[in-house]
């Protein structure tokens, strides 16, 4: 008896080991999935986009290899509920693309040890977000891609996500904004080229990334490289948000134009020229590094739409150290 046990225990263990995907066993040798909003502001029902920052981490000493599908909703899913524990519905763009028939198209991504992917996608793609409320984010990744039944391998972190009422417009229609730090109204105002100039720059020096991009015109600024200005020209809406949100995020994280998000440690007006339609903004800056001081010139390029100056391109030249 006691060796039949043993014997269908043994089996019992066999069939079990057999059942469990190799990535859940890979999950739980170190590699980690976190998320975060990465550009944390005060949300509003069916207004902006809410971008949540997607990591994938690997802390094992083996190499994690998984798939990642161009379109994302074959790879990445959402888990939204209130505080009621009630799940909210899907967006009918994710229902759409799950239930046509179509080819998937995937790149494999190779991590090795110690090493980090992330990407960005819009919560809005994912669910139906139009009740404000308090809500719980959840994500999950398919690293095999999404198919009816497959089992939910990696599972991220949860997050709060606190959803207004409709915002408010400003003058011209202009959508107001709330400063993270303080609850104050964020609107772009009639700045002078100059003074859009200096708001921004005093406001990397803070730190303040939601005042930082407040006058910048991310899609001008993506559009400057003609390989992005071919994509951005064959995009969707859907896919042109996850440009310039992808393009915020390594501004932040000075991936891209490390020139601009780098912190001046002062800066000079030196000229300011313009006319009704578009206009230039000349600055010397000054960058302290251990041991020595470096100098560039920056002119910034203005245009001008609806009574609003916002840059949409910059130069620099490197004046030498001092």
């Amino acid at each position: 008896m006691n060796n039949s046990y043993r014997f269908w225990a043994a089996v019992f263990l066999v069939i079990l080991c057999a059942l469990v995907p190799p990535r859940a066993a890979a999950a739980e040798a170190g590699i980690e999935f976190n998320i975060r909003f990465f550009d944390r502001r005060i949300y509003y029902v069916e207004t902006d986009p809410v971008y949540v920052q997607i990591t994938i981490t690997n802390n094992s000493p083996a190499t994690y290899r998984f798939k990642l599908a161009e379109e994302r909703a074959f790879s990445v899913d959402f888990d939204i509920r209130t505080v009621t524990n009630r799940p909210l519905e899907a967006a009918d763009s994710l229902i759409r693309k799950r239930t046509q028939y179509q080819q998937v198209f995937f790149r494999e991504i190779v991590m090795e040890s110690g090493e980090s992917f992330s990407f960005v996608e819009d919560l809005r793609d994912y669910v139906n977000l139009k009740q404000p409320g308090s809500y719980v984010v959840q994500a999950k990744v398919y690293p095999e891609l999404y198919r009816a039944g497959t089992p939910q391998t990696l599972v991220s972190n949860r997050l709060n996500l606190n959803l207004r009422p409709p915002v408010i417009t400003g003058p011209d229609n202009i959508p107001l904004e709330m400063d993270v730090a303080t609850g104050a109204v964020l609107v772009r105002e009639r700045l002078a080229p100059d003074q859009v100039v200096e708001y921004m720059l005093t406001a990397r020096q803070k730190s303040q990334w939601e005042k930082f991009f407040l006058y910048l015109d991310l899609p001008a600024m993506l559009s400057r490289d003609p390989f992005q200005s071919r994509i951005w020209l064959t995009e969707s809406e859907e896919g042109r948000r996850r440009m310039v949100a992808e393009y915020r995020l390594r501004l932040q994280n000075s991936v891209d134009d490390g020139d601009i998000s780098v912190i001046p440690t002062e800066f000079v007006m030196e000229q300011t020229r313009y006319n009704n339609y578009e206009g230039t903004v000349t600055v010397l800056e000054k960058f302290r590094y251990s041991g020595f001081t470096e100098i560039r010139r920056y002119v910034y390029y203005l245009e001008q739409k609806d009574n609003i100056w916002t840059i949409v391109n910059y130069s620099v030249t490197k004046l030498g150290t001092e």
